[in-house]
């Protein structure tokens, strides 16, 4: 997601709310029939599948019991696959919340996490704590401010106020059916999305890309939650951030005075990004990994950037973007008519994974985007910075690029677009969120960075915003807080079938139509 030198960390920057904490603070001071019926209530709630381990575990045995509540009414995005010829009617697939943002209690309704920091039982012994605490499901709209929109797609506001706190931002999965995730397999077709970014100022991230999370979440052993409770995250960052990785919880050596709090572990697997905008700036990003799938990083292999070994993880974790703004175009995307993409207005997003032989199975060779607005077709524009023509991501423009900044080529270390496409083979998840960026302000994305080097040095300059305090999240959040992305019309198939303008047209008519 961003390139030289970034913090560590760099997706999961939001700052959770665990919305029950306060809740069970007061507990504290409730009678012990209070609390009994508060278990009582939770068992009944709970679905079959873990109203025998909840049952079990309040009279003293010991069972792998993390699924609690589960919320058939999660929030819905329509999508529709394409051929050459038409696409499907409008499926609307569930979106599952990650489960860093869910609260988590063990049998006596106490919280595993709480305050930035575990349990002391669940320090002492992950496992243990991972197969005894429960997780439970998301109430979307009045806690997240996730909720589906009139025309079939996905709102995510910034600032949420709700009985027992605030949250800042989100992280939803695109499902099928209820238990597993949606797995994609991008090469050699498109994917298209439209996107309303015009509420979205300097420091904010509203962002749509994939990543090579298991299909079910790590669900077994101690993960009886699964991709239905949003498990399993992972991506090109290593992030340390991430509360349950791979059935244990990730709380040895967890430093709590981190922002956001971090543990020992980290989580590692490719990512594909393609979209991280605001209204002044975007960039698409891919990172491709040595590993298949994801993997629990810890040392070396995590590559963590602040002992200096940002460069000898399995991950690539500068990628190779395509920033407009930074490849020498300042007025090809913004707020206003004077721009070619104006943010003011919703925007049509297409990317093209090319292949080398137009088949499935080449190898990839090129990642394109082109936009619709206005009922005009856009291409990118093209990297004037580098003196040619490119407009679209392939390895030479990766290593022209990075020659120019004075970037590490990591990207072609870590095989380059052909690796990345092998990870598409293995199929990827859909990943849509929000959010601010504690570490750098998004300076990488929208501003001067680094910001020690004069911002006329090529490759410097990512976007027009000012940074400073006007960036920083706790200035956001009180003076934005109604700030939100939206996300609709979402299709995929092969090259050329998504974005034709009857076609688009006839799809948001039956969109409308169809929401309830």
């Amino acid at each position: 997601c961003c390139t030289l030198p970034p913090p560590p960390f760099l997706r999961q920057r939001k700052q959770q709310t665990t919305p029950k904490t306060k809740q069970t603070n007061k507990n504290k001071q409730a009678t012990q029939k209070q609390k009994q019926k508060q278990k009582q209530k939770a068992i009944a709630m709970a679905p079959s599948f873990s109203r025998a381990a909840a049952l079990t575990a309040m009279f003293g045995s010991v069972a792998a019991q993390q699924a609690g509540t589960f919320d058939s009414s999660r929030p819905t995005i329509n999508f529709q696959e394409c051929d050459a010829s038409s696409c499907s009617p409008v499926i609307k697939e569930q979106v599952v919340l990650d489960a860093n943002w869910r609260w988590v209690h063990d049998a006596n309704m106490k919280n595993c996490y709480k305050d930035e920091d575990w349990d002391s039982a669940c320090a002492s012994d992950p496992a243990s704590c991972a197969a005894n605490c429960i997780m439970e499901d998301a109430k979307y709209d009045s806690t997240y401010s996730i909720r589906t929109n009139w025309e079939g797609g996905l709102d995510l506001g910034f600032v949420t106020h709700h009985q027992y706190g605030e949250n800042y931002g989100s992280r939803v999965y695109m499902m099928e059916g209820s238990d597993k995730y949606k797995m994609f397999h991008l090469k050699n077709r498109e994917f298209t999305f439209d996107v309303d970014v015009s509420t979205l100022t300097c420091g904010l991230n509203g962002a749509l890309y994939f990543v090579e999370m298991s299909e079910n979440g790590d669900l077994g052993g101690n993960n009886q939650a699964g991709a239905q409770f949003g498990t399993g995250y992972c991506d090109a960052q290593c992030p340390h951030d991430v509360k349950w990785i791979k059935g244990s919880a990730n709380s040895r050596n967890w430093n709590n005075t981190a922002v956001p709090p971090v543990g020992h572990y980290g989580c590692c697997c490719a990512e594909m990004d393609l979209w991280e905008a605001n209204s002044r700036a975007t960039a698409y990003t891919p990172h491709p990994c040595q590993n298949s799938g994801s993997i629990k990083c810890e040392g070396t292999t995590c590559g963590d950037t602040l002992i200096g070994q940002r460069y000898d993880g399995v991950c690539d974790k500068d990628g190779c973007d395509y920033n407009n703004y930074r490849m020498g175009e300042k007025n090809f995307y913004g707020k206003g008519a004077q721009f070619q993409i104006n943010t003011e207005k919703p925007v049509t997003v297409v990317t093209q994974f090319i292949t080398d032989n137009g088949q499935d199975n080449g190898n990839l060779v090129e990642v394109k985007r082109i936009f619709l607005q206005d009922g005009k077709v856009i291409e990118n524009s093209v990297a004037s910075i580098l003196g040619d023509a490119k407009n679209s991501i392939t390895d030479d423009f990766c290593s022209v690029q990075k020659n120019m900044f004075g970037d590490t080529n990591d990207f072609a270390r870590k095989g380059g677009l052909k690796q990345m496409g092998e990870a598409m083979d293995r199929g990827m998840v859909l990943v849509i969120s929000l959010w601010d960026d504690t570490q750098v302000n998004m300076l990488w994305l929208d501003s001067t960075y680094p910001t020690n080097v004069p911002s006329s040095t090529p490759g410097v300059s990512r976007g027009p915003c000012a940074g400073g305090e006007s960036s920083k999240p706790a200035f956001l959040r009180s003076t934005f807080p109604d700030s939100s992305v939206r996300f609709s019309g979402i299709k995929y198939g092969p090259i050329g079938s998504t974005y034709n303008s009857q076609r688009r047209l006839e799809a948001e008519e039956e969109a409308a139509a169809n929401f309830v």
